[in-house]
């Protein structure tokens, strides 16, 4: 029985050598297969750049190691700083602690259901719509004005930059938006030179000073950016094609626009909060003339982003007019939201059936400059005794006056 016995274990530890050896190589293989697996790691932008121009231009710090920290130890920078720093201390108590307090309230289910917000007739004006909107991931603003460049360090060496920032944002920080006829002088290089030319007395009215550096938004949105805690995280040219389509552009086209092309530009951010926002601004007249002789190419652009949330300000009652119908028509059929003052939609073309308001603030004529858009309806709301509008307990728009203020909040009945 013993022979027999070990016959048979040494027959099973034949088997199992060869299993051993075929299961040998298999081991290393393992980990092979795990890293062939396992995704690269995102690789971000090297932004190092855009991001000290940002915080140049809004007089803050750059970084130790970038090329424009020699020049913050000029005085004329170091002067100009000082002096933001205090204005937008006195900005961030007067105006954006108020609003911050009073949206979070108001807007607490607003904001939750906004991914992407749109703000035709903006500008620039990215500090108010991000202060309204802190946690949305998308921002959409239209403008007349140029999409302009990110500044050359050279450009940053003329001590003339300074006043021209200040000149620039002085409007938008005491009455809480950009003057159209002050961003046609700063914001314009090209028109900014011509004018420069001109032989007529308001020559006079052009500094030469604000057309050196300023040739859009883009330096502006960059500065707000970084006021408002952003870290820029990258910029992108883009422009629109005649179907809506997002598309990268160069700087040819961002500088010379044909006549049917919408340029535009795509800044990526980074709130304090973590989250990466993007911001998309474009050069576009949205008459709806215009509109037509670039193929709708901002509505279908529009379209294409789902569900929106609509917020207007110091809009000089264009979308009041009928060639402004375009603009208006989609801001009601792909809103549930519509956050305005009274230079927005007109309360006539809000349908009771879709819409559910809700006034703030206070409602007067509107200044002198648009005073043939008064609206006996908005006085009619804001008298009522039974439904009385909510206190707004800051100034917005062009009477901007704490209690000379409205918003007007409208709710999309049914969600789409």
């Amino acid at each position: 029985m013993l022979p027999t016995v070990l016959s048979l274990l040494t027959a099973c530890s034949e088997q199992k050598k060869p299993q051993t050896a075929q299961t040998q190589p298999a081991t290393p293989a393992a980990p092979i297969d795990t890293v062939a697996t396992t995704p690269p790691a995102p690789v971000r932008p090297d932004t190092a750049y855009v991001q000290d121009v940002a915080a140049y231009l809004a007089g803050q710090p750059v970084s130790q190691q970038s090329k424009l920290q020699p020049l913050t130890t000029q005085p004329a920078w170091q002067a100009f700083a000082a002096d933001a720093d205090k204005s937008w201390a006195t900005y961030n108590t007067t105006r954006t602690t108020k609003i911050e307090s009073w949206a979070a309230t108001e807007l607490d289910s607003v904001r939750v259901a906004s991914p992407t917000i749109f703000y035709p007739f903006s500008g620039p004006d990215l500090l108010n719509v991000v202060t309204m909107f802190p946690a949305s991931k998308t921002y959409v603003l239209l403008g007349l004005e140029p999409v302009g460049s990110i500044p050359e360090a050279g450009l940053l060496e003329n001590p003339k930059l300074f006043p021209a920032v200040k000149a620039s944002l002085w409007s938008v920080l005491n009455f809480s938006f950009f003057r159209t006829n002050d961003m046609a002088v700063e914001l314009n290089a090209r028109n900014a030179r011509k004018s420069q030319g001109k032989t007529t007395p308001d020559t006079t009215a052009v500094k030469p000073t604000k057309a050196v550096v300023l040739d859009g938004t883009l330096p502006l949105i960059l500065l707000f950016a970084t006021r408002t805690g952003h870290q820029v995280q990258a910029v992108r040219y883009v422009q629109l094609d005649k179907e809506g389509q997002l598309l990268d552009a160069d700087s040819t086209v961002i500088r010379k626009p044909g006549f049917k092309t919408v340029p535009g530009v795509e800044v990526k951010m980074l709130s304090q909060a973590g989250t990466e926002q993007t911001v998309y601004y474009f050069s576009a007249d949205i008459s709806d003339w215009k509109m037509g002789s670039t193929n709708d190419a901002v509505i279908k652009y529009a379209q294409s982003l789902g569900e929106l949330t609509t917020y207007v300000k110091s809009a000089t009652y264009l979308m009041h007019k009928s060639y402004f119908s375009k603009v208006r028509n989609l801001i009601l059929e792909r809103s549930n939201y519509i956050l305005q003052d009274d230079s927005g939609i007109a309360l006539k073309y809000f349908r009771p059936a879709d819409w559910q308001l809700t006034y703030y603030g206070t409602y007067k004529r509107p200044i002198n400059l648009f005073a043939n858009h008064y609206q006996p309806a908005m006085t009619a709301a804001y008298t009522d005794t039974v439904h009385r509008p909510r206190p707004l307990p800051f100034g917005t728009g062009y009477n901007w006056r704490q209690n000379d203020s409205n918003l007007l909040l409208a709710r999309r009945q049914k969600p789409l």
